[in-house]
């Protein structure tokens, strides 16, 4: 599925967080939402998830107004880690998975449910911790059963906030592999993220964002030293290594 971002404004009282924004995110492709803290990321992904309504402007999913469809089909369509999650402490990791399967349902969850349960869960490596409640879990670990669950609706927009944040590296990189994956297959994923190195190995798409206004959005050409240091006020080098390009903060 296609987003369509049409000069969309938001703003908190008489704050204005985001500022004529226009934009596309186009099936198949992963996206990274970059930008300092302040820069509004997190709203603009809570407006694409229509948890929040523009002020002014209009998101269109395929060509049709976001706001013109029922809650019950985006939840279909539509998947969202957040930043934080919270919880439950009577919820085992198979059954807080399971929920993601909740908008297909028309009363139990049937085997087709349970199967895609458990192949989510082998995934994300979480087969030894199906059983715990969450409350029990680490916060990293309670992020990879959040993602899990976001996937399991099978949606074909998924939409994550700092998905990254409280994982070691080594689930960094299998959580932004796993993304990659589904992305090829023809899923929508855009990512708000810190981290411009694990960016730059797994977005295909950059959006650069600073104090609610586009900076600029593209390929990895748009990850330049010069836009970098507009949108931080630090100098840094980008240097390529095997193909591979990264970021480095230049040291004064």
């Amino acid at each position: 599925m296609d987003i369509d971002v049409k000069n969309v404004s938001f703003g908190y009282s008489r704050e204005r967080i985001l500022k004529q924004l226009e934009c596309s995110f186009k099936s198949g492709f992963f996206y990274a939402v970059i930008g300092p803290n302040g820069s509004g990321k997190s709203t603009f992904i809570r407006l694409l998830n229509r948890l929040l309504k523009p002020d002014d402007g209009e998101i269109e999913l395929n060509g049709q107004a976001l706001n013109t469809f029922t809650r019950r089909f985006l939840a279909r369509h539509i998947g969202y880690v957040p930043q934080v999650g919270g919880s439950s402490a009577m919820a085992t990791v198979f059954d807080t998975v399971l929920l993601g399967r909740k908008p297909h349902l028309n009363w139990a969850p049937g085997k087709e449910d349970i199967r895609k349960t458990e192949k989510i869960i082998r995934e994300f490596s979480l087969e030894n911790l199906a059983l715990r409640l969450t409350s029990e879990l680490s916060g990293g670990e309670l992020q990879r059963v959040h993602i899990a669950r976001a996937l399991v609706q099978d949606p074909d927009v998924l939409i994550l906030d700092e998905p990254t944040s409280s994982l070691d590296l080594s689930h960094q990189i299998e959580v932004m592999k796993v993304l990659k994956d589904i992305s090829v297959k023809g899923i929508t994923v855009i990512v708000a993220i810190h981290d411009l190195n694990l960016a730059l190995r797994y977005a295909d798409r950059f959006l650069l964002l600073k104090n609610g206004e586009i900076i600029t959005m593209g390929d990895e050409r748009v990850i330049s030293e010069q836009n970098l240091k507009t949108l931080y006020d630090v100098d840094v080098q980008k240097i390529n290594n095997g193909g591979q390009s990264y970021i480095l903060p230049t040291l004064g």
